[in-house]
């Protein structure tokens, strides 16, 4: 049974930073790649970030490049989503997946339950 529980989201003013974060249970979290997903009011759920296990490579959706960064600290079984200059199109329920990494891109096996994350203009 994978447990992945989701905190950090919150409502933010447009320029503002959030840090998420996903602590990870029931499974081997140090080799799983990790990564956050993301779905806005009326739009498909959409791929953010993820991090390899070891930590090392890093994957970004492009607009989000220079603005997010996806980390991990193993010892604490938890990844985390630093969001800055955040802005109005960020609002969205995040969630945290674990999964694997396949063909240069990541995929998502195991889901957490989402958090909101609102940015005010």
């Amino acid at each position: 049974q994978v447990q992945l529980v989701e905190s950090g989201g919150g409502l933010v003013q447009a320029g503002g930073s959030l840090r998420l974060s996903c602590a990870a249970s029931g499974r081997t979290f140090s080799s799983s790649a990790m990564g956050w997903f993301r779905q806005a009011p009326g739009k498909e759920r959409e791929f953010v970030a993820a991090i390899s296990w070891t930590g090392d490579r890093l994957y970004y959706v492009n607009f989000v490049k220079g603005r997010f960064t996806i980390s991990r600290d193993n010892a604490k079984n938890t990844v985390y989503l630093q969001m800055n200059s955040l802005k109005p199109e960020d609002t969205a329920i995040y969630y945290c997946t674990t999964g694997r990494e396949n063909r240069g891109g990541y995929e998502a096996d195991y889901w957490g339950q989402g958090t909101q994350v609102t940015v005010s203009s």
